[in-house]
């Protein structure tokens, strides 16, 4: 396991504590909007809209955190990858699963949850920009210098400035 955290580690935290206060917000928001709109099979389809998009997004950023767990681990690429992959392999299991069952209920109305989806997915890549463009993280953060864990004795490879002969 890393001994150091990845420089994207506290982008993703930040971003699923704002997704998570935004979503919330689009829940109640969907509610509203869709009971006012379609009644009662409009206030499930807002809800339901936005909680679907909630999921699909958080496990993209969750799987990211998890697989960030290995840095530093000489298998860190394939099993960040993996685990990666498995999160979206997961999504677009959950996704058809999702449309099947949701295809055929009575209770959901196709333009607000339509709606309620696609403003809730606008949402989180907004909130995304948001959290990359506040975030102050140094463009090269996971590097170590060379020389830069001896401090210039005797023996270092580390330039002097002074010229060579």
């Amino acid at each position: 396991m890393s001994p150091h955290p990845v420089s994207s580690t506290p982008i993703l935290r930040t971003a699923l504590v704002w997704s998570g206060a935004v979503t919330a917000v689009l829940a109640i928001a969907a509610a509203v909007i869709g009971f006012l709109v379609a009644g009662t099979e409009g206030l499930w389809s807002g809800l339901a809209g936005v909680l679907i998009a909630a999921v699909f997004l958080g496990i993209t950023a969750a799987s990211i955190l998890i697989a960030n767990r290995w840095y530093g681990d000489p298998l860190y690429v394939p099993v960040f990858f993996g685990i990666v992959l498995g999160g979206w392999l997961l999504k677009l299991v959950l996704f058809i699963v999702a449309l099947l069952v949701l295809r055929d209920q009575a209770w959901v109305a196709p333009a607000v949850f339509f709606v309620a989806l696609v403003v809730s997915v606008m949402a989180s890549l907004a909130v995304d920009v948001v959290v990359l463009l506040k975030m102050r993280i140094p463009h090269v953060s996971d590097v170590s210098l060379p020389g830069a864990d001896d401090r210039g004795g005797p023996d270092s490879d580390a330039d002097s400035g002074a010229p060579r002969v």
